[in-house]
């Protein structure tokens, strides 16, 4: 896989990444009286969804800092354009759970950050 960067810095290659086209209907999108689907598309949208594995402190907050923001850059392999794409994006819910806990050296790995963009 090709290099993730959000806001032009590239993060650590995560364990999976899907990418899924999302066609955006306007309001009067529906089925007429003949039962004949009658379409508005609006838009169509890109939403990337996300997992690492093991990230160190750093690793974990250097993503999380990069998306802290309304909107961030992410240059990411299009499955539509056939390479690399660049798009803003925003975060939804971010999700990372404890890998390791080792009291003796004081360091948390985290396993699993799990998170999901959808293009502005």
């Amino acid at each position: 896989m090709t290099n993730l960067s959000i806001n032009g810095s590239v993060v650590k290659t995560p364990k999976t990444f899907s990418a899924s086209i999302q066609t955006i209907d306007a309001d009067s999108t529906g089925r007429n009286a003949n039962g004949k689907m009658i379409r508005d598309i609006v838009s169509e949208k890109i939403k990337l969804d996300i997992t690492w594995g093991p990230l160190s402190d750093d690793e974990i907050s250097q993503i999380l800092t990069k998306i802290s923001g309304e909107f961030f850059s992410v240059s990411y392999p299009d499955p539509q354009v056939g390479g690399n794409t660049t798009k803003r994006f925003y975060v939804g819910d971010r999700t990372a759970a404890s890998y390791s806990w080792n009291d003796k050296f004081q360091e948390m790995k985290w396993e699993g950050l799990t998170l999901s963009f959808i293009e502005e």
